[in-house]
């Protein structure tokens, strides 16, 4: 049998369920070596995990692409990741000039612009229109019902979309394509006044993502409505928005209170240094939906009642966390660990635990941990959502 020896590793790099008190044993069945490699805290748990969670973690590497001519797009969805019921995202990409036709959803869209440009239309319920181009960092957010498209700009884009329902899928939306597909083209005519033949040449079915040329400036597009443009932005730069700068990294919150369009989702962009970590905290409002951009990091996740596990994230993988559970996310690698916290609301919030014991009576605090002044002295009431104090920071082996 192959004990993996015989691979193209060396064998002192080949990890093994051993940790460092002798718990475990050699592997020696097959096994998928890579995977072990890039999940060492799932391999060798920390002697604090304990009990049963659900898988907490997938990547979009895993995931079904769907390949057309202007572009391509996967998703994760709670048929991917059963856990995640509130929110959905999708990975897409257009070419230039490459279009993501026409459409609407009954689920808000809340985007995040990964590289490259773009350009989004859209009509709101009162006739008002809406044109922006957006580049990397740029935010938009469609309302449940509004109609929209997306456009790649001379450069291409590639964009992280999010959606207010777990078991959404972005191949089973309202698209114009479709709509005029399956009305009969009598009614099509009556409709819009024009005789059938202008129909002739629809498509038979769902475009979805279609080839079209680079659009000219936003001002050769703009159309002029009669009931004027659609007063709260759908567009937000963030990061053009001023961070929460804290040793060992930044954070950059947004919401209705900042991007006031956005009525059912909220988010943080986080930036953790080599050596620091999102700090031990949890979220009051709802689950927690994250998107691994760069670097790679681990999280352990904390049930209550002596269950936490931990789970090993890098550039590309989605990650969960339920409704109040604790956790902290720690920058595992040599380069800057960036992500994105999402969560199914109106408003950012979470409660820092050094903040909370920080604000409890210290005798209380003292009694229940059975902790002295050296802990005590240390806390902070200013909230820090990342640490890196010198001398007390992981850095990887």
């Amino acid at each position: 049998m192959d004990n993996g020896t015989d691979r193209p590793f060396p064998a002192k790099s080949i990890p093994q369920p051993i940790r460092s008190d002798g718990a475990g044993g050699v592997d020696r069945g097959p096994r998928d070596i890579m995977r072990d490699m890039e999940n060492q805290n799932m391999l060798v748990p920390p002697v604090t995990d304990a009990g049963l969670l659900p898988n907490l973690r997938f990547s979009f590497s895993d995931t079904h692409m769907q390949l057309n001519h202007g572009g391509w797009s996967r998703e994760i969805t709670a048929r991917d990741l059963p856990i995640a019921t509130t929110l959905a995202g999708v990975n897409m990409s257009l070419t230039p000039g490459g279009v993501r036709e026409l459409h609407w959803h009954q689920q808000a869209e809340w985007s995040y612009m990964l590289l490259g440009h773009a350009r989004i239309t859209s009509v709101d319920q009162d006739g008002r229109n809406f044109i922006a181009d957006v580049g990397p960092g740029d935010l938009w957010y469609f309302p449940p019902g509004i109609p929209h498209s997306i456009q790649g700009l001379e450069d291409g884009c590639e964009f992280l979309l999010v959606f207010d329902d777990g078991n959404f899928s972005d191949l089973n939306t309202l698209s114009l394509s479709d709509w005029f597909s399956h009305t009969p083209k009598d009614v099509l005519s009556a409709n819009f006044g024009v005789p059938i033949d202008a129909f002739k040449d629809i498509p038979p079915d769902q475009v979805y993502i279609y080839q079209d040329k680079v659009p000219g400036s936003v001002a050769s597009q703009k159309v002029e409505s009669p009931n004027g443009t659609i007063p709260l932005s759908f567009k937000h730069e963030l990061l053009a928005q001023p961070p929460i700068q804290t040793p060992g990294g930044s954070v950059r919150i947004v919401d209705s209170t900042n991007f006031p369009i956005s009525k059912t989702i909220a988010a943080a962009l986080v930036e953790i240094q080599p050596g620091a970590m999102r700090e031990l905290h949890w979220h009051p409002n709802n689950d927690e939906w994250q998107y691994y951009l760069t670097g790679q990091g681990r999280m352990t996740v904390f049930a209550g009642n002596g269950v936490a596990r931990t789970f090993d994230y890098r550039a590309g993988d989605v990650g969960y966390v339920p409704f109040a559970f604790g956790h902290y996310i720690q920058n595992t690698g040599t380069e800057t660990l960036w992500f994105l916290e999402m969560f199914k609301s109106d408003r950012f919030q979470d409660v820092s635990l050094n903040q909370w014991m920080a604000l409890t009576p210290s005798e209380l605090v003292a009694s229940n941990l059975h902790v002295g002044p050296e802990l005590l002295d240390a806390l902070n009431k200013q909230k820090w959502p990342v640490v890196k104090y010198p001398g007390f920071t992981f850095y990887p082996k």
